[in-house]
């Protein structure tokens, strides 16, 4: 790998080493291992390195920022198998697959699945570190949503039955009149189980219970299609 045109890295404070993001890289080729690590270690970023899938998946691999370097072509798990794992897995780690020139149908297909960059051998040093800095940038990006409706899913536990159905009623845009109409309770009932419902959720205004519930189902949904892509396929 050449040299030209690497930026200089970027100065700022040392995040922790429960923060600080790390590149994994996963090659067969122990001369692409080596020059990516060093690579890697001048712009002042953790780097861990590993000759097989196998060898990556039984390594433990912390909640923190961080993407994946791959070869598409490893030797038994198959870069797009692992890339599969992955998705699953760990979705907020972005894969920046390294490929070679007879393996266009194997890159159209890791794109398909989702990978972020493909980047041809021989390897330049500017490439591989801009890849690098937009897929750490994304992974913080994904890991901030996630811990955002953690927290969402969180405060949304502790309603009470009754306050989940008056929160999703209102959300739906129906007045305190009708809720209390459909719950088949009084309006002043509906309004205060409607401002404890915010105060629970931290809502500043109705648009932003309205946003709440809206993310809330989403995810709903999201793992729901999850789980069914899951089950195994049943009797023909």
């Amino acid at each position: 790998m050449g040299a030209a045109g690497v930026q200089p890295r970027l100065q700022g404070p040392i995040p922790s080493s429960r923060t600080a993001p790390v590149v994994f890289v996963v090659d067969d080729d122990i001369s692409v291992r080596e020059s990516l690590e060093l690579l890697i270690r001048q712009e002042s970023l953790s780097v861990e390195a590993f000759a097989s899938a196998q060898e990556f998946l039984v390594h433990p691999r912390p909640r923190r920022p961080s993407c994946l370097i791959l070869d598409i072509s490893l030797p038994g798990l198959s870069g797009l198998d692992l890339q599969k794992r992955i998705a699953v897995e760990r979705p907020d780690m972005p894969i920046i697959f390294i490929t070679g020139y007879g393996d266009v149908p194997k890159t159209v297909q890791a794109m398909k699945a989702g990978a972020v960059e493909f980047l041809p051998k021989p390897l330049t040093d500017s490439v591989v570190l801009n890849a690098v800095r937009n897929a750490l940038e994304r992974s913080r990006t994904i890991l901030a949503h996630e811990d955002e409706i953690r927290d969402l899913q969180a405060r949304y536990t502790v309603l009470t039955p009754r306050e989940r159905e008056v929160m999703h009623l209102v959300a739906s845009g129906l007045p305190n009149k009708i809720v209390g109409s459909e719950l088949g309770i009084s309006e002043i009932t509906v309004k205060a189980h409607r401002g404890r419902v915010m105060e629970k959720m931290k809502a500043q205004s109705l648009a932003d219970l309205v946003k709440m519930a809206s993310r809330l189902r989403q995810v709903r949904t999201q793992e729901s299609r999850r789980a069914g892509a899951a089950l195994p396929p049943g009797p023909r």
